[in-house]
């Protein structure tokens, strides 16, 4: 189990959260999602939740999570602000039972991570409550990094990097298969001590490169193509992610240009980021530097995506939906992707991205990888 953060930052994270509750007049949190209990306990776990009060902390699972649980609390010295219920009761009826005793009337369920199923039990045990959507709540305090996070981030995207450039030259080859390269970076990254892939490595040769999450098959690499990777690592409980393009032996002059206006939105989108920046922004300026190569309808997602406890989170740098609020600037802290990228049936794709901070004055690259990868 990694080393947990210190006492003192889960009570500045347990500080924002009631902040925000109180401005919704809301008495308690029972949060749900894995990777928000784990924000606020440190417990990593597949089963569990917390019960978030303005005065209270508790944390649930069951009895597979006692000792570790114990082992949690004794190390971040955290027994003063979480009290542990460990198989005492289903997440249901002990959530319940806490309500009563507090005599808590307006409870937030997370909206997002919440089953009917789940919210219809939750409703059923505690009829005196009024049971309260809320969406975001603790995902708006994990969105800026403290100086401890920002640390693992900076060890996670240094190792990510040694792994990706590793690969570039030993791995991809033409005469391999996708397959084939796809397993050997998910062991090179649990080698550089990953705990795992971030998500589902994607490795996409030739026409398969044209399809932005194309999953690995037994095709087999060939000159004159592209080849996109696309792979991730979890470090003490944190993502990382990196894409690169790599063209093999005498690529087509339009795969060649592709590579370069890519390179270049990437350029122009990293140039504007900067606290106070709204995250469309960014993406406009990724897009309209393809425009300019003809190839801003071939860019179908977004540029970027927010990185933390989980491989997508806030921010969303991308074009603002009609349905959706406009985005809150961004903000120093914040660590996302920037990966523009064009996809052209007939021709191939071509994807980069790299991780950065939102620093006072713009950005660092974390991950440091050369983008124009050639294997001749």
């Amino acid at each position: 189990m990694p080393v947990p953060f210190t006492r003192s930052t889960y009570e500045a994270r347990l500080c924002i959260v009631r902040a925000a509750l109180a401005r919704r007049q809301i008495d308690a949190l029972v949060v749900t999602h894995p990777p928000n209990v784990r924000y606020l306990t440190g417990l990593a776990a597949s089963a569990g939740a917390a019960l978030v009060t303005g005065t209270d902390l508790y944390l649930i699972t069951d009895f597979r999570y006692a000792a570790a649980v114990e082992r949690l609390l004794d190390e971040a010295a955290l027994h003063e602000i979480v009290t542990p219920m460990v198989g005492e009761q289903p997440l249901e009826q002990a959530t319940a039972s806490l309500v009563a005793e507090g005599q808590l009337a307006r409870v937030g369920v997370e909206a997002a991570h919440v089953t009917l199923e789940q919210h219809n039990r939750l409703a059923a045990l505690q009829p005196g409550a009024s049971l309260v959507p809320v969406s975001g709540v603790v995902e708006a305090a994990r969105v800026r990094k403290d100086d401890r996070e920002i640390a693992i981030f900076r060890e996670a995207a240094a190792r990510l990097s040694d792994v990706a450039t590793t690969v570039l030259r030993e791995v991809v080859k033409p005469g391999r298969t996708e397959m084939e390269i796809a397993a050997e970076i998910d062991w090179r990254l649990r080698r550089a001590g990953f705990s795992r892939p971030a998500f589902d490595t994607i490795v996409a040769s030739g026409p398969n490169s044209a399809l932005p999450h194309a999953y690995p098959t037994e095709r087999t690499l060939a000159d004159g193509e592209a080849t996109v990777l696309d792979f991730g690592g979890v470090y003490n409980g944190y993502c990382v992610d990196l894409s690169r393009t790599v063209l093999l032996g005498s690529p087509s002059a339009e795969l060649r240009r592709m590579h370069e206006a890519v390179s270049k939105a990437q350029q122009a989108a990293l140039a504007i980021l900067r606290p106070g920046v709204a995250p469309e922004e960014v993406d406009a300026a990724a897009r309209k530097s393809l425009g300019r190569d003809g190839l801003e309808e071939a860019f179908g997602h977004s540029t970027g995506h927010g990185l933390g406890l989980e491989v997508h989170e806030a921010p969303r740098l991308g074009r603002r939906r009609p349905d959706m609020e406009p985005s809150a600037p961004l903000e120093t802290g914040m660590v996302c992707t920037v990966e523009p990228g064009v996809y052209v049936v007939g021709v191939g794709g071509v994807r980069i991205e790299d991780d950065v901070l939102v620093t006072t004055d713009g950005c660092e690259l974390l991950t440091r990888v050369d983008r124009a990868w050639r294997v001749r």
